[in-house]
């Protein structure tokens, strides 16, 4: 078990996929290291996600949050935000509501917390004809031989080899929400993500873009902190011109704090 002196926050973000919600539940079940607390960031689902989430919290000896907004479009940074301000604890590990975890993720992820650092995983991706076998059956189940499985190389865990990964930490460009930890400190110096992000893209990178101007560098990690990313269908592309300039912006001007954040939800 990994040792520590800090807390732990999982931060989940989702909408309407209790299907694929429930093996992230399932997974983390499942984990060496449990975190304090979980988070969920909920865009706007239904009542079935609520229920799901309520029937959980009961199978966990920990606090699970729900932060919930109206379904008004893709919303997920403010919503992010949101379950954040629940937070009680000193780190924050970010994954998305359509995962499964290896089950030493967590414990990955506090051997890789270091202070100036966020860090940046990698994930596995899932065929469409294995997601669905997955969610039929509650499987949680996966390694790097399992079948269904595309990117294969990012599910191999070989801890010795991680330290020898460049983990380019000037670079915000790719970071992902998937698999991303950050100090919660942090995450308020820079006021979390930008609120008025709409729609899919970008939201990430800016985040990220706006840790490294503060001085808060990237630690992008292989070979640890394993997860396996199931198939959906991509969401629709249509700001993705608009949120590039809010990018671009933040990176040409070394903006280290959003006027629209964490404080302002």
């Amino acid at each position: 078990m990994a040792e520590r002196n800090f807390t732990i926050a999982l931060l989940i973000s989702t909408y309407n996929w209790p299907g694929a919600l429930e093996l992230v539940f399932l997974s983390v079940l499942q984990q060496t290291q449990m975190p304090d607390e979980i988070l969920i960031a909920d865009d706007g689902s239904g009542e079935d996600t609520r229920q799901l989430i309520d029937s959980y919290r009961e199978k966990f000896d920990i606090p699970v949050k729900h932060a919930w907004h109206e379904d008004n479009g893709f919303r997920k940074s403010e919503v992010l935000n949101m379950a954040v301000k629940m937070a009680e604890t000193d780190y924050i590990i970010e994954i998305d509501g359509d995962i499964v975890l290896d089950r030493r993720f967590i414990a990955d992820h506090i051997k890789q917390a270091q202070k100036g650092f966020f860090v940046q995983g990698s994930r596995a991706m899932i065929s469409e004809v294995k997601t669905n076998e997955l969610i039929k059956n509650k499987d949680v189940d996966l390694n790097p031989l399992s079948g269904g499985l595309y990117t294969r190389f990012n599910s191999y865990r070989i801890p010795p080899l991680a330290k020898f990964y460049d983990t380019k930490p000037l670079d915000p460009f790719n970071v992902k929400g998937c698999n991303l930890a950050f100090w919660r400190e942090d995450y308020i110096k820079v006021n979390g993500y930008y609120n008025n992000f709409e729609g899919w893209g970008w939201e990430d990178y800016e985040f990220a873009a706006r840790l490294i101007n503060s001085g808060v560098y990237k630690k992008r990690v292989k070979m640890v902190a394993i997860m396996y990313h199931l198939f959906h269908k991509q969401n629709s592309r249509s700001s993705y011109r608009s949120n590039e300039v809010i990018y671009r912006r933040t990176v040409d001007e070394k903006l280290t704090y959003c006027d629209s954040g964490y404080a302002e939800v």
